[in-house]
Formats: structure tokens, C-alpha cells, sequence
């Protein structure tokens, strides 16, 4: 590790687009703000984890070089790419029957109401692994940080590094929307947001599925 430590020169510029890509609102951050602010802090950072998995998976993908097989495989990234809209869209779905569910809110916690526990981390995870792009960004993020010719342990670093920094991120949404502020906004404004979430995972679905990767 000690030999990895002389190339963050390299990695900070890696790290600077991490951080810019982790606070980015998308599908990932949406979700975790919509769950934490409709069913309470416990639900946010269990989605979190699920996204978190999500990160790691491809993250690991990309320092294996599993980008290059998918460009070689083509088809197999349309299919994922195609899940992974078709993914977005049911959670529209599911947005927008909130929007049109009747009667408000009650005064106490959404958290008695949430998911459940696996449920919630398999949505999270499937949310960000469904998603092809991705893993591009993983694999710019690792190209950028790793020169040619370093050793495995700067790409071991770079994600260690990136993966800790984005689980903090993903923690501290879930936090703070899930404050008592954020919940009263929630309740008073419960279906423009819904509505909001439901165009947005629309919009983002269709987006990948007529996107060109």
C-alpha cells in the first residue's frame, strides 16, 4: 500500500470526479431522498446500503476490466441496458400510484410503514447496478486515477477511497432528509413530490433506454 500512497498525485484528480459524480442528483440519490423522506432515516440508509452495493459491484467490475468484456459483448450490455430502463419506469410506476393514493399523511413516523429490510437493499442495489453507464464512469474514474504500469494496490486504493467517501454521501442524504423539517415538507407537499419522483424515474428510464452507450 505504501507503494500505492506515491500516486496520489494521480488519484486526486480521480477522486475530484468521484465526488462530482456522488452528489450529482440521479437515480441513486433521488431514491434515497424520496425513501427517506416518505418512510423515515432507517429505510433511507438501508436503500443506501443497497446503492452502496450497487457502487461496489461496479466498481470492482471496472478495476477487473469487466467494461472492456462488456464492449466486446455488445449484446449484453443492450440487455442490461434495456432491464435497467424497464427497472426505472416500474418505479415510476409506483411513484405515480402514490401520487394518486388518497388521504394524508399521519402525524407519526413513515418508518412503521416502510419496506421491508430486503426489499429495500435489493431495490437499492438493483437501482445502480441496472444502470450501465455506470460502470463507465467507474472505469473513467480508475483509468484516470491508475497510470500504465501501476501496481493493483492504486486501483485497491482508489476504490477503498471512493467507495468510503460515497457511503458517507449516501448516509448523509438519508439523514438529512429524513429530519423532522424534511418530513413536514414531505407531508405538506406529499404528492408534487411524488409526482416529481415518478416524471423523474420516467424520464430517466426512457433516457436509458434510448440512450446510445
Amino acid at each position: 500500500m505504501h507503494e500505492a500512497l506515491a500516486y496520489l498525485p494521480q488519484i486526486l484528480p480521480a477522486y475530484i470526479a468521484y465526488i462530482i459524480a456522488v452528489v450529482s442528483p440521479g437515480p441513486a440519490i433521488m431514491a434515497i431522498i424520496g425513501t427517506s423522506m416518505t418512510h423515515g432515516r432507517k429505510a433511507g440508509m438501508t436503500i443506501s446500503l443497497g446503492i452502496f452495493g450497487g457502487s461496489l459491484t461496479w466498481a470492482t467490475a471496472a478495476a477487473a476490466g469487466l467494461a472492456t468484456l462488456l464492449q466486446t459483448y455488445a449484446m449484453a450490455l443492450e440487455i442490461l441496458k434495456v432491464f435497467g430502463g424497464l427497472y426505472l419506469l416500474y418505479l415510476a410506476y409506483k411513484a405515480f400510484r402514490a401520487v394518486r393514493a388518497s388521504g394524508d399523511l399521519p402525524a407519526a413516523s413513515q418508518e412503521s410503514r416502510s419496506p421491508g429490510f430486503k426489499s429495500l437493499i435489493l431495490r437499492g442495489y438493483g437501482i445502480h447496478v441496472t444502470n450501465p453507464k455506470a460502470i463507465f464512469a467507474w472505469l473513467a474514474i480508475i483509468a484516470l486515477g491508475m497510470p500504465r504500469g501501476a501496481p493493483a494496490s492504486v486501483a485497491v486504493l482508489i476504490i477503498t477511497i471512493c467507495c468510503a467517501t460515497g457511503f458517507v454521501v449516501f448516509m448523509g442524504y438519508a439523514t438529512l432528509f429524513s429530519t423532522a423539517h424534511a418530513l413536514k415538507i414531505y407531508r405538506n407537499a406529499r404528492r408534487w413530490i411524488e409526482g416529481a419522483m415518478a416524471g423523474f424515474y420516467c424520464f430517466a428510464g426512457i433516457k436509458l433506454l434510448t440512450s446510445n452507450i
